[in-house]
């Protein structure tokens, strides 16, 4: 952990391949009813969404991350995969941790370097535009990951990948936690519904699953919370 020393976020080369939509992870593949157009590509639908303010976009840290942090469970440094505007990254250094947050929105990491500018915090956070599949190429390694809405946007085919690229940038014991939307949803309109058994079959070889606990998602949606699942996963 960096003590004491405020520093402003640092938005990646946007030019970076890590941003070709062809090989982007991250994707919401969200359900909208036959009279909705689907939107050109996913990553348009989310650089729209954050020019507003998304229903995922609470302005806060989620429930579960403060929660993480308050009992001990999390390790610096920390990276935050599919960080949106930075509420839990900036929370997290706000508590004196190191942390790197990634988005392949390029609005969402636009406005995380806005609020990391205006915020005086006393770990250290910086920002990147980057792909959740190609973590190896950050060059760091890290004690935590947390992923707070990214599982359930990934494609059932792309999360061994994703699994794979997580273990590349956790040292051995570290861990990754994962807060995602659960299958426990009623259908209709909202990402992919994930199952125990799909965390399960995406970490299997070099990770121990310690827990996949019930727990909530909040957001600004009329119901308020929503149900998640919060798995605790182990590099080995």
């Amino acid at each position: 952990m960096l003590h004491g020393f405020p520093t402003a976020a640092m938005v990646a080369d946007t030019n970076s391949p890590h941003n070709d939509p062809g090989t982007r992870a991250g994707a919401c593949r969200h359900r909208t009813p036959a009279t909705e157009p689907a939107p050109a590509n996913q990553m348009q639908f989310f650089d729209h969404a954050y020019e507003g303010t998304p229903t995922w976009d609470i302005g806060r840290p989620q429930g579960a991350i403060a929660r993480l942090a308050s009992s001990g469970a999390i390790a610096g440094p920390i990276l935050d995969v599919g960080c949106g505007t930075g509420e839990n990254s900036l929370y997290l250094a706000s508590l004196g941790y190191e942390v790197l947050g990634v988005d392949l929105a390029r609005a969402a990491i636009e406005k995380a370097g806005a609020k990391a500018a205006q915020r005086t915090v006393s770990g250290r956070v910086d920002f990147r535009l980057w792909d959740a599949l190609r973590l190896d190429e950050l060059g760091a390694t890290y004690r935590t990951a947390i992923d707070s809405g990214l599982f359930h946007c990934l494609a059932p085919e792309q999360r061994a990948a994703y699994a794979a690229s997580l273990h590349a940038v956790l040292s051995p014991g570290g861990r990754v936690f994962i807060l995602c939307w659960s299958a426990r949803n009623p259908f209709g309109l909202g990402p992919e519904r994930i199952r125990k058994l799909d965390i399960r079959g995406s970490f299997r070889s070099g990770w121990s699953i310690e827990a996949i606990d019930e727990d909530s998602l909040e957001t600004l949606l009329p119901a308020g919370a929503v149900h998640a699942w919060l798995a605790r996963i182990r590099r080995i």
